[in-house]
This record gives C-alpha cells, structure tokens and sequence, in this order.
C-alpha cells in the first residue's frame, strides 16, 4: 500500500483532517504563498475543466453567451446599489496605487506614493455593478432584450477563515447576468437555470440536491429572491452548491438602466444573476470519497479507466501492450477516457493505490497468464469490488459498468440524504437532532427574530425553503405561531 493512503485520516477520526488530506494527498490543490489563496493542481483543475465543458454546453443550450469584464471595479459602484454594497463591503480587496518603486533604502521595492489612484478599485467580489454599468450602454429598446450573457472568471472575497475549494479569498466560478423586458421572463430565467444546477449536481456530479428558496436573512445582497440547491455532505452538514437569484429591478435602478417598451414608453429592465463555483470540488469529495481516497463520477473522471500492465520483463511488456492497444483505440471510440500506465519507475503496486487515491472509477490490470487466459482482472471505485472480465469484449463492458458506477454512486449519496432527513416538531427536539446532523425539516413562522434565535442557540440555519415536497401547514417549533410549510434547518459548511 503507497504511503500516501496509509497516512491519510479516516472519516470517523476527524472528518475536516480527512478532507484537508485528501485535497493534498489525491493531488488535487495546495495551499499558495498568498493568504487565503490556493494552487489548483493539474489533476484537480481537470475535474473543474470537466464540470466547466458540462456546464457550459448546458449554458449554451439555454441560450446564453460568454463574455467577460474587467476584474478591477471602481469603487463608486459599489455604492450605488446599498444592500449590495452592504453585504460584500467586509469582503473587499482594494486597489489604491498603480505603481511601485525601488526602495529609498534599496531593499526590495515600496508602493510609490505619488501614484495613489483618484479613485480606489475594488478587485470583484461579484461583477453585478460593473455589468450593468455596462448594459445600460448596450439596452435602448426592448429589441435588446432579453440579454442572456455568462462569465467564467475568477473573484475575491477576503475571507478570514478558509479552507481549499469550500471557501478561499480567491475563487474560480462562472457567473450569468440576465437583463429581460418583464418581471416574468426574469423570473422564469432564475428558475430555469436553478434547474440546470439542478440537473449538472444529479447527472455529472450523482449528487441529490434540495431545490428551495433561501429566507430573507440568507438571500444575496441586492436580490429580491434567491433559489438555492442544497446538498448534504457525509458529516451531515449542508453545502450550498449554487444559487440563482431574481434582482428585480435593483441594479436598473442603481445604474439607471431602461428600455422604451412595445408601447414606447420608458421602462426599467429586470435582472438576473447565478453562480457556481469551485465549491462544487468540495461537494464532490464530501458526497462520495471515502477512507480509501477519492471517489468520483464517471461523469466527471478526468481519466475513468486505467490499464496497468503486470510484467516480468521487456517481452511480456511489448507483449501485453500488443493486445491492450486495440482495447485502447476501441474504449477511446466509445467515448472513454483511458490511461495505460507502463511506466517502469513505479511498482503495480504503488499504481494501484495511487489511481485508487485518486478514484479512478475503474482499472484493469494485465499480465501475461492473462493473456494466456483471455481474461482480465478488473476493480471498480465505488465497491472496491475485483472481478476477472474476458479480455473479448471489455471496451463495452467497461463503458457499460461506468454508467452503472455512476448510478450508484449516486443512488448511496441519496440512501445517506434521505436516512439523514428527519421532521422535527419542538424545540426541544430540535436542539437534541441538531447534534446528530442532517436535514431537519420544521415548521417556522417566517420572521426574521426566529431564525436569528435558532441560529445563536444552536449554529444551525434555514437552508431553504424546499420548492417541491410537502406544503402543508402547521405551527412555528419555536413560537408556536402559524407556519406555512416546513423549511431545512442544518448546520452548513
């Protein structure tokens, strides 16, 4: 067994050491020189490549464009919309010089004063302010609408407490900003593309999400709505894993943005904006690894099959590459990504561990009695599972079982969810099953005062409040006031 899996933490030890191991042990990322930053290695940046090409197409199939804007807002933007500036304001990077100069005393360099900027710029947080500066050049008339536009960028928020993926000062994401003619349209764009989260989390990611709404305390600053999927980690706790919201007319009004209507009157246009980022690393490995390292999705697997030839010698080597190589050429034509690893510097036994670090969703291993023997020896990821495969036939077999490990690594995600959703209708209740993790599904009275009180006694949020499920009323578990439906309360990451 390589090293690297015997010193890696086991969940039930310390779940937060697992995961900080397995990001720097699989290869996935590293801590940088830069505080709260991090280094996204090859093999992690691949599985964001991955979810970048999915989600893009996806993005593309809904209507929408790329573009991109500058990373340095001027700082008066930010003021002109007060809740938005409000809610990222502790969050901000601010440029206020554009030059250095050598140091009087001849060490290193100093920020020259002389070069102090007229106005300070702020590296963004979010780019709602700079893009509707912009549209309000691009919208005169309702000919220009609706406006469906997608950036992949990087943004900073400087964080305090951070942790690789979850939460860094410096993030990769894409962010969509929508301008529409009606509040209707706006609204059904926030939904729909709450829906392609949706779909990416279930299909590629085989993560079962919540589709909800987010409560007035949690919702985006500068948003009239907020839709949210929510999903449960191992340890029980929530990760938000993308977000839509619906800005009304907010950021028209704040960048005087307007449109002469069907009618020929003026008319302020109405706003969209959602976001995924990097956090769905973090979803990933939380949802689906396990004591053994990575576990990932075929769907998502920069490499989904390994060959890892068993030989003696030069001989048996050219002979097993002989009868891989078709196997290859016909797995590649199926739409597999493949890696044969012949390299003579490390022992199968190493590799074997290394890819399984790794979860690499299925290996073959090949020696020259299983030439002889037209059969092959075959492990999936996700059961750990070996079985012997004639060697006739395994492209199809391979490509077949990944969609089956897809499935059920999926299906084990939603058995855990599910057996970790509980109604809770007291207080009292609620505070014991908070300790327990999970979903908890409660009746609250909607106000603010409530959920502020939960959230300082117990650490524990309103996640959302679900789109589908029950809606039937009841009473608040805390006020004992009327309720409308039940909303997930848990502690989140």
């Amino acid at each position: 067994m390589a090293k690297e899996l015997k010193d890696l933490t086991k969940r039930s030890d310390n779940y937060s050491q697992w995961y900080d191991d397995l990001v720097i042990k699989a290869d996935l990322a590293e801590r940088s020189a830069v505080r709260g930053c991090m280094v996204i290695k090859p093999y992690g940046y691949a599985i964001w490549e991955k979810m970048q090409h999915e989600l893009d197409r996806m993005f593309k199939e809904t209507g929408h464009q790329n573009a991109y804007f500058p990373l340095l807002i001027p700082k008066s933007f930010l003021s002109k919309e007060a809740e938005h500036v409000e809610g990222f304001a502790k969050e901000c990077a601010v440029v206020t010089h554009h030059r250095l100069m050598n140091s009087p005393d001849g060490n290193g360099v100093v920020v020259d004063p002389e070069a102090k900027l007229e106005e300070e710029l702020i590296i963004r947080p979010t780019s709602e302010t700079i893009i509707w500066n912009t549209y309000r050049n691009w919208i005169n008339s309702y000919r220009d609408l609706p406006i469906l536009i997608n950036q992949w960028a990087n943004v900073m928020r400087w964080e305090m407490r951070t942790r690789m993926f979850l939460r860094t000062a410096e993030f990769l994401w894409q962010e969509g900003h929508t301008a529409h003619a009606t509040r209707e349209e706006a609204e059904e764009e926030a939904i729909r593309m709450l829906n392609v989260y949706n779909d990416f989390a279930h299909n590629f990611m085989a993560v079962p999400v919540v589709k909800g709404v987010k409560s007035a305390n949690e919702r985006f600053a500068g948003a009239l709505e907020t839709y949210t999927i929510e999903a449960m980690m191992q340890d029980g706790k929530a990760l938000q894993s993308g977000t839509s919201h619906f800005l009304g007319q907010n950021f028209a009004k704040a960048f005087d943005v307007t449109f002469i209507n069907k009618e020929n009157k003026p008319e302020l246009v109405w706003a969209t904006s959602w976001g995924v980022s990097t956090r769905l690393m973090g979803a990933l490995i939380m949802s689906h690894s396990d004591d053994n390292g990575l576990v990932l999705p075929p769907h998502l697997a920069p490499i989904q099959c390994v060959i890892v030839p068993i030989y003696k010698n030069s001989e048996q080597l050219a002979q097993i590459t002989e009868h891989v190589e078709p196997i290859i050429k016909e797995l590649r034509s199926l739409g597999v990504s493949v890696k044969y690893d012949d390299a003579e510097n490390r022992r199968p036994g190493f590799k074997f561990a290394d890819y399984e670090l790794k979860g690499v969703p299925v290996r073959l291993a090949i020696g020259a009695r299983d030439i002889e023997n037209g059969t092959v020896e075959l492990m999936r990821r996700d059961t750990l599972e070996k079985q012997v495969e004639p060697l006739d036939g395994i492209a199809r077999y391979v490509k077949d079982l990944l969609e089956d490990i897809q499935n059920n690594i999926y299906q084990k995600a939603l058995r855990h969810r599910n057996e970790m959703t509980r109604e809770v209708n007291s207080y009292d209740e609620f505070k014991v099953e908070i300790e327990k993790g999970g979903f908890l599904l409660c009746h609250w009275d909607g106000t603010p005062e409530t959920e502020e009180k939960i959230k300082a006694e117990t650490k524990a949020t309103i996640r959302c409040i679900p789109l589908d499920g029950d809606k039937t009323p009841g009473v608040c578990m805390v006020t004992g006031k009327p309720s409308k439906q039940r909303v997930i309360f848990a502690r989140n990451y």
